[in-house]
């Protein structure tokens, strides 16, 4: 088991048997795990249906209520590195994320040595289609503003599609990763920044939902502005660093912990 893309659903019956069939048309041995928040329009149900076609490759863990995306995606992290997958993925299910750009997500990883690549709209060759003006502005003005409060090194920090080794989601703790939405993403983003970890970015064309309903709304960009606030100041008293029991006397804790330089 190598590599799972992670797909939070609410409300995505019109998107999500073509989502899913898009990755596995790939073939390129590709598995999914769908975190639905009890979708009312039965997005669950057909992603049960599916099943009966990918009984090895596609998994579901149903939550109840709307409990948010980047809760979401920690459930779904959680269950890929106990599962024991490699590099575990985080996408849309509304085709904004390309699923022909997995490959080149994983093979940042896999051969060019990232721990951590960033499907990015603002780096050379990157974009937005199909979207309007008003959100271009935003999106950018929340990367520039990111950037000058964190210092973080990403063009794109708010963006969703992201490729994990393993490594990365075992080190960071990821019980103290709090937030929701624009802020989740940027948070992830930073806490493996701070942990060492190599981050590459490599260019994406986002484009803008044509099913459904978007997610935004005014309390996640209010999250993202205040939360970049908050993460800037927490981080100097915050360590992201999961703590690991030592049940091994002769091994320090240092050691235990996994220090990047050495995983």
């Amino acid at each position: 088991m190598e590599k799972i893309a992670v797909i939070p659903t609410y409300n995505e019956k019109e998107n999500i048997s073509a989502i899913v069939n898009a990755v596995f048309g790939l073939n390129q041995g590709y598995h999914i795990l769908v975190i639905d928040d009890s979708s009312p329009d039965g997005t669950a149900k057909i992603v049960r249906q599916l099943q009966q076609k990918y009984p090895k490759e596609l998994f579901i863990e149903e939550r109840k209520g709307k409990l948010g995306l980047g809760t979401a995606y920690i459930h779904g992290f959680k269950w890929a590195v106990e599962k024991g997958y490699r590099y575990i993925f985080e996408m849309d299910a509304d085709f904004s994320h390309n699923p022909n750009d997995l490959q080149r997500l994983y093979e940042a990883c896999k051969f060019n040595g990232a721990d951590l690549a960033v499907g990015s709209r603002y780096v050379q060759g990157g974009g937005n289609v199909n979207w309007p003006r008003e959100r271009i502005i935003l999106s950018r003005g929340a990367s520039i503003y990111t950037r000058l409060i964190t210092w973080m090194p990403i063009q794109d920090p708010t963006a969703g599609f992201v490729c994990y080794t393993r490594e990365v989601l075992q080190t960071i703790n990821l019980d103290e990763i709090h937030f929701a939405g624009y802020a989740f993403q940027i948070e992830m983003k930073f806490a493996a920044w701070k942990l060492g970890f190599k981050i590459k970015e490599v260019p994406i064309v986002f484009q803008d939902r044509k099913y459904g309903i978007s997610k935004m709304n005014k309390g996640i960009v209010k999250e993202g502005i205040l939360g970049v606030l908050k993460l800037r100041w927490n981080s100097m008293f915050k360590n992201y660093r999961k703590r690991v029991k030592n049940t091994d006397p002769s091994v320090n804790h240092f050691s235990q912990s996994m220090a990047v330089e050495g995983k």
